[in-house]
């Protein structure tokens, strides 16, 4: 299987401007095609923009809303499989959403943001229920998370276990968090023995900062690419032979011993309060 040329737009688009960013997305689509690349993946609400305030709603489409045909007829144009993020609406809900579109610009799937960042985040979205959501492309197992679902070690290990080889995170990375793209992407790369798309947005949007520094991190734990600051366009490549070779070398799936893994499963409680040095234990 040869490997799958990935491009990762660093962009922030310009906020509520949905046809304007739906503009850069097509020309992105095409200077990725014309590189070579297979897919397209943008940052995490890409469309509308992530500090838009009380717009947010307004700007929520369904997802299978007028955005989402603009989007089929550019990967159908250009020949690329693109990931866009989007705030969907569903009914009264509202979901921090994406959804992966086949180069021929038939869905191939659709994911909502399980774990909400902040006040901001939870005060206008729900957050989604499915953990796990895949694709194939290209005969690559393809899945979707989006920014601090991440973080979650959880999250990334239930992927691994479904045999994604590529996991594409959207991502809104800020101020004073550099450190989760630069050490923590990569690491749950090598821990998980899989390629990452972490594609950020960049640059100052109303009270945020985002930091840029997308990245394609590969099994090996290290970026294969690495964007700077600033508005960016990479491309990179996905390797199921380094990805082969990588899991044979590095067994931790293999090695799992889940029947001692039982107390990550409840729901967190407080730890116990310390044994003063005095006190006997038993």
């Amino acid at each position: 299987m040869p490997p799958l040329r990935t491009a990762l737009l660093q962009s922030s688009g310009r906020p509520g401007a949905v046809d304007h960013n739906l503009a850069l997305l097509d020309e992105a689509a095409g200077r990725a095609a014309s590189a070579g690349a297979r897919l397209l993946v943008s940052s995490e609400l890409f469309l509308t923009g992530y500090a838009v305030g009380d717009a947010l709603p307004d700007l929520a489409e369904a997802a299978d809303g007028p955005s989402a045909l603009a989007v089929s007829e550019l990967c159908a144009r250009h020949g690329i499989a693109v990931l866009y993020g989007y705030p969907e609406r569903s009914g009264d809900l509202v979901f921090n959403a994406t959804r992966l579109v086949g180069p021929d610009g038939a869905a191939l799937a659709d994911y909502r943001k399980t774990h909400l960042f902040g006040p901001f985040e939870q005060r206008w979205f729900t957050a989604g229920d499915r953990p796990v959501v895949q694709a194939e492309l290209d005969g690559l197992r393809v899945g979707m998370l989006i920014c601090y679902d991440v973080e979650f070690p959880e999250n990334v290990r239930a992927h691994a276990l479904a045999g994604t080889g590529l996991l594409l995170v959207p991502t809104a990375l800020m101020h004073p968090f550099p450190f989760v793209a630069e050490s923590v992407v990569p690491v749950r790369a090598f821990e998980n023995q899989m390629y990452i798309a972490y594609v950020n947005r960049a640059g100052p949007e109303g009270e945020f900062d985002f930091l840029g520094l997308s990245c394609l991190a590969g099994p090996d734990g290290t970026a294969r690419i690495r964007a700077g600051r600033g508005e960016e366009l990479l491309v990179g490549d996905v390797d199921p032979a380094l990805l082969d070779a990588s899991r044979a070398a590095n067994p931790y799936l293999r090695d799992r011993r889940p029947a001692l893994y039982g107390s990550l499963a409840p729901a967190h409680r407080e730890p116990a309060a310390p044994v003063p040095a005095d006190r006997p234990t038993s």
